[in-house]
């Protein structure tokens, strides 16, 4: 598949038939508040669908209760061995690149400070942590497990904003296309997937190819479960790497909500991190996977700890060799990884279950100007052969 501008035009009017139909008559009907509460305790697959949930709901819960017919089951396990074996890793990757990348698209940085509200960055974090856990269960797509209930409901999450950015008049479609499209779907995709596997890359994790097109066809599941156009979304790595870099060509530049953004990121992983001495590697991690362009753009500060960064890559390739070399070192190291991201996850919901709710409502006091629109494009590097 070749992406043209014309195609990436095409994306970003389009948004999701069944969800946003489905948002639409449950807003129409007066049921929102009723489905909300109906479903607050629904978050296992299998599990019975409660009394009196309105049928339109009833219907797309049922339309959307099992993965794609296409999924090859022996690439799921082999992305979930690769997760398990770079845990820690992805979570580094996730929360200071690919997070931060997000900030960098102007209308997407304006879309998350319009829904989620300034003052609640750690809801964003907790909610991405907890749904990127419950798909690399071993059970994820079984009866009994919590990721299937969890993309059905960030669907209609998704599909309420945009109801809510379209009604309200406080979205420019003609600016900045259909609130949360498919072109954002698929750019959010890559930057959970292929910008994942550039920072494992830069980290100097040392990956087999099989691993990293496995990782990738588990987002491509993910995808398709949220909405995703399947005859859109890019098939190999290389057709993956082609929308990125024209996505970003087309969309990243600095914003005044993306800065923000940004500061509420780092302020709240230096509030993770034990004492003080340690919070400038927070910024640090951010601008040595993103780039001196993208940190500059993001207001990221320079510490003294940007050079320390740079030997990131030899001491976790010390760290691969005692895992190659040692069973149980390797053993040891994929614990630690565990327990990291689950002491990182926990931090950011407090012990507590994150529910992806249908909003009623956004909060207006938390919307960003119309007026926070990018200035620059970014001209990416040169394309990362395969």
């Amino acid at each position: 598949m070749t992406y043209t501008e014309a195609s990436m035009d095409a994306l970003r009017q389009a948004g999701d038939e069944l969800a946003d139909a489905t948002v639409a008559a449950l807003f129409e009907r007066g049921e929102v508040g009723k489905f909300n509460t109906l479903m607050r305790y629904v978050s296992t697959a299998g599990a019975p669908l409660p009394d009196g949930l309105p049928d339109v709901a009833r219907e797309y819960l049922e339309a959307t209760s099992a993965p794609p017919s296409w999924v090859d089951w022996s690439e799921m396990e082999k992305a979930r061995l690769f997760f398990i074996d770079n845990n820690v890793h992805i979570t580094t990757a996730l929360s200071f690149a690919s997070m931060p990348a997000c900030y960098l698209v102007p209308p997407v940085a304006k879309l998350l400070s319009t829904t989620h509200g300034l003052k609640y960055p750690s809801k964003r974090m907790a909610e991405t942590g907890q749904f990127t856990v419950y798909l690399m269960q071993p059970d994820a797509f079984e009866a009994g497990s919590r990721f299937i209930p969890a993309a059905q409901k960030v669907r209609l999450l998704h599909a309420s904003i945009r109801h809510h950015l379209k009604s309200e008049g406080r979205w420019d479609t003609g600016a900045d296309g259909t609130p949360i499209c498919q072109e954002d779907m698929i750019g959010g995709q890559m930057f959970f997937s292929m910008l994942v596997l550039d920072s494992l890359h830069r980290l100097g994790i040392h990956m087999s190819q099989e691993g990293a097109e496995a990782y990738y066809y588990a987002w491509r599941v993910v995808g398709a479960m949220l909405g995703v156009a399947e005859d859109a979304v890019p098939k190999t790595l290389d057709e993956a790497r082609q929308f990125l870099d024209l996505y970003m060509v087309r969309h990243m530049g600095p914003s005044e909500a993306g800065t923000t953004l940004t500061r509420q990121l780092i302020d709240l992983y230096e509030e993770v991190v034990p004492g003080t001495f340690f919070d400038p590697i927070v910024s640090a991690l951010i601008r040595y996977l993103i780039g001196d362009t993208c940190a500059d753009w993001l207001q990221v500060p320079r510490t003294p700890w940007d050079t320390v960064t740079k030997a990131v890559p030899q001491l976790l390739g010390v760290l691969e060799s005692i895992e190659d070399r040692s069973p149980l070192g390797a053993w040891a190291l994929d614990r630690l990884g565990h327990l990291t991201a689950v002491f990182e996850l926990s931090s950011l919901t407090r012990g507590r279950v994150m529910h992806y709710a249908v909003p009623e409502q956004l909060k207006k006091d938390y919307g960003v100007s119309s007026a926070v629109l990018r200035t620059h494009r970014w001209a990416p590097p040169a394309a990362t052969v395969s």
